[in-house]
């Protein structure tokens, strides 16, 4: 079932009273910027049943969005099946081409980067350090990247990180940092 790509402007344009904004992005990211009036709902959770008390009629419109674009491109069946009768519509170029064509966006500079942000700059930040130790310091010191390299191969492929198992239970990352820092949407 093909779903119709539709530019920032055209898409604030259709968004009104029969129309839902949908964030597929996540909760974290939603929480640090999100279009305003735009729901969270993850890609795991894009079935039917997370519509279902929408009542959502063949006359409605559910705008999507992500990043970039690239996720909602990349299911763009499983989001026009979960909003069936309603049609299904994906912004070109996510979030960032919706704030590069002008639109407003409220965000939350206190809410902590998405968990796989922290984890590339953490990974990224290693790598660097160990391989400038290994070349100004000793040599011992590019077990680091090789250390994080084996992981990053590992998280990969098995799907666990323990990286971001470690961030998360970081105090910026917690529960209760969230609830006093959650904004008032």
């Amino acid at each position: 079932m093909p779903i119709e790509t539709v530019s920032p402007a055209e898409a604030y344009a259709r968004y009104d009273r029969h129309t839902m904004m949908i964030d597929i992005r996540g909760e974290e990211a939603w929480r640090r910027e999100h279009i305003t009036g735009s729901r969270a709902v993850s890609p795991e959770h894009l079935t039917s049943d997370a519509f279902s008390r929408a009542n959502l009629q063949a006359t409605d419109t559910v705008i999507f969005h992500c990043q970039r674009g690239v996720r909602t491109e990349h299911l763009s069946s499983q989001l026009a099946a979960a909003v069936y009768p309603a049609r299904a519509v994906v912004i070109a170029g996510g979030i960032e081409a919706w704030k590069a064509a002008g639109y407003a966006v409220k965000e939350d500079r206190h809410q902590p980067l998405p968990l796989m942000r922290q984890v590339q700059i953490c990974a990224g930040a290693l790598t660097l350090i160990g391989t400038m130790a290994g070349a100004c310091i000793h040599p011992a010191f590019y077990g680091i990247p090789a250390f994080v390299g084996a992981g990053l191969i590992f998280a990969g492929t098995t799907g666990w990180c323990g990286m971001a198992r470690l961030l998360a239970a970081m105090p910026w990352n917690s529960a209760t940092h969230k609830a006093k820092k959650r904004p008032a949407c």
